[in-house]
């Protein structure tokens, strides 16, 4: 069983979607049981930092997301989902973030056109049981005004180029996140789901 985790801030039903289309059974929830009880988790999120954590915190999920990341159960976090797993945001500066990675997510310079938007390649530079059958620099779908930067460069698996590198995947054990939208990117984000799934 997969939680996807509610918090209003995600594209919940296409990741149900995309992850029922790989033949699993999932439930999209708020509640900290429904979390405790999954075998995997999938943090999805689209929005703002500040106002996300928040509802995170309201809801009572920041100690069974990290309890269930420390259980090493299988945890993907996704777009916004993946920047919450940072300590803290440009976009927010008084929010704390869920501190699971060390670093921050930082705003695209001024010089670049945001959001980051469409669909860009996705460079493996380490190798990962998400990248299982897809071939390096196959395009994925993006939708961003901020980037991680995290402190410890070594969990970063995957980058994209938008004017310069950054990191846009990252891997600490069973613990992934995902700067794209996998249920947006079709082949190769299903694929991405599946691996997942199959972890």
């Amino acid at each position: 069983m997969i939680c996807i985790v509610d918090y209003g801030a995600g594209n919940l039903r296409s990741v149900q979607k995309a992850v029922e289309h790989n033949g699993a059974e999932s439930i999209v929830s708020s509640h900290a049981a429904d979390i405790e009880k999954a075998d995997k988790v999938i943090f999805p999120g689209v929005g703002a930092f500040g106002k996300a954590i928040e509802a995170v915190d309201h809801l009572k999920l920041r100690e069974p997301i990290i309890h269930a990341i420390e259980a090493q159960k299988p945890f993907l976090g996704i777009c916004l989902g993946l920047q919450l797993l940072f300590e803290k945001s440009e976009e927010n500066p008084d929010a704390v973030g869920l501190g699971v990675f060390e670093g921050e997510v930082k705003r695209f310079p001024g010089t670049l056109k945001v959001p980051h938007l469409g669909w860009n390649v996705l460079i493996e530079k380490e190798t990962s049981p998400l990248w299982n059958g897809i071939p390096d620099q196959s395009y994925f779908y993006f939708a961003h005004s901020f980037f991680i930067q995290p402190q410890d460069e070594s969990c970063v698996i995957g980058e994209s180029d938008y004017g310069f590198t950054f990191p846009v995947a990252v891997q600490k054990g069973h613990l992934f996140g995902l700067q794209f939208h996998p249920e947006k990117s079709q082949k190769w984000g299903l694929l991405i789901l599946k691996n997942f799934i199959e972890l």
